[in-house]
């Protein structure tokens, strides 16, 4: 294995630990109102905190990994995200720990302590995000970028659909706590793990003309942001903030598990199908020798899985099969279009950036998708009670196939084809350049 090899390697293990970590609690935190007893609004904020926090952090995390380096950053997040995961614990803690009053100011309430935890998960994110996919831009070229791409984003969400089970599994056998534990655990071993075998990507000297408010707004870089925010507004935002009240609307439970412990089956089925799909999909940017057409073929398939989802909703299979069946497959379908794409999607905007800049246009991309991400339990949450699952869902089928209308704009714009060939816009070539 060479070089290269070993620190993709390295990067993936340490992000697929800290995803296993991720995972576990994610089926527990939209079922909060249940546990803790608070308003769907008020859910709502716990699961976005974490998102609108990188919206502030992203782009100097960018800048950082751009002045310093790619190792001390990516670390220290994995660290942060470690104490952020053990405040979950501390959070349950203070729920029936009574009046706790500190140099006159009222803590209690476990809600302000889950979102002071999201608040530090946001933070820590911001840098992992950006660092690992501006290592596999450091250590790829145009010829394997979709595929390195794809590896290191399946890294970061292959730990996830395991940790998802197991998150709704350990919660319902013996407690959300110790699900919260399991998953500090975890985040603990990646830091570790990346401290030992992550070195020095980017930089051989700090660059002190980078400044932490140096956001990049190329073109390029908006215009996969904008496809970045429609997936994932319906993926995270939507999707995964919806599944558990959906399943207990439907009544729909597998393996004796209830709604909690299935929606944790149902967004690891998804997750899996992403994971999949961002290997195949980069793999196949790289062969076909152009990202757009993977990216809009992707985007397609999203579109289908939600218009499944709202079908299973409207309950337009009259019987002729169980409902576990369509959703299931809608699953899979929402979870390999969102896959898909990241891969590709990612490779192209390195292809487009000079490598000076890259890991600003990575913080930049990152912030739209967690507007995106961050806007969903926002939105689709309090109007689910207004307007219906179903109506939701076929909304969030709009959003892909808008993003595929910008996305093949923009790159005519930026490229004068619809259909750029991978070698003519690496990094080296692309506008802008240095």
């Amino acid at each position: 294995m060479t070089d290269d090899r070993r620190i993709l390697a390295a990067v993936v293990a340490s992000t697929f630990f800290v995803g296993f970590g991720g995972g576990v609690v994610f089926p527990i935190l939209p079922n909060l109102g249940t546990v803790l007893g608070i308003a769907p609004l008020l859910v709502g904020v716990i699961l976005s905190t974490n998102r609108f926090v990188r919206l502030v952090a992203n782009a100097p995390a960018g800048a950082l990994v751009d002045r310093i380096g790619t190792r001390m950053p990516f670390v220290a997040g994995l660290a942060i995200e470690g104490v952020a995961t053990a405040g979950y614990v501390l959070a349950l803690w203070m729920d029936g720990a009574g009046p706790v009053v500190v140099g006159g100011v009222d803590l209690t309430g476990a809600e302000w302590w889950f979102i002071l935890a999201r608040v530090c998960w946001g933070l820590g994110s911001a840098l992992v995000f950006a660092t690992a996919y501006t290592i596999a831009t450091d250590v790829s070229t145009g010829g394997s970028r979709g595929m390195d791409m794809g590896i290191v984003r399946g890294g970061i969400l292959l730990g996830f659909p395991a940790g998802l089970v197991l998150g709704g599994v350990v919660s319902d056998l013996a407690s959300v706590a110790t699900a919260f534990w399991v998953a500090a655990a975890f985040a603990a071993v990646a830091s570790l793990l990346a401290s030992l075998t992550v070195p020095e990507t980017h930089v051989a000297s700090e660059r002190e003309s980078v400044k932490p408010w140096d956001v990049d707004t190329a073109l390029p870089t908006l215009t996969v942001g904008v496809v970045n925010f429609a997936v994932l507004f319906a993926y995270i935002g939507a999707l995964f903030a919806t599944l558990v009240l959906f399943l207990d609307r439907i009544d729909v439970g597998v393996l004796g598990l209830d709604a909690q412990g299935t929606s944790g089956m149902f967004m690891a089925v998804t997750v899996l199908a992403a994971a999949a799909s961002m290997l195949g999909g980069g793999k196949a940017s790289d062969l076909l020798d152009s990202r757009v057409p993977i990216l809009v073929g992707f985007l397609g398939v999203s579109v289908v899985g939600f218009l499944l989802l709202a079908a299973v909703d409207a309950a337009a299979f009259g019987g002729l099969v169980p409902p576990v069946v369509p959703l299931t497959l809608a699953c899979l379908l929402i979870g390999a279009g969102q896959g898909g794409v990241s891969g590709p999607m990612t490779a192209l905007l390195a292809d487009l950036t000079p490598a000076e800049r890259t890991g600003r246009a990575m913080g930049t991309n990152n912030v739209f998708g967690d507007v995106g991400g961050g806007l969903g339990p926002l939105v689709s949450l309090p109007l689910v009670d207004v307007v219906g699952f179903g109506a939701i869902y076929a909304a969030c089928a709009l959003l892909p196939a808008i993003a595929a209308i910008v996305l093949l704009a923009g790159v005519h714009h930026e490229t004068g084809s619809f259909r750029p060939g991978t070698a003519a816009i690496t990094a080296g070539d692309a506008p802008g350049s240095e």
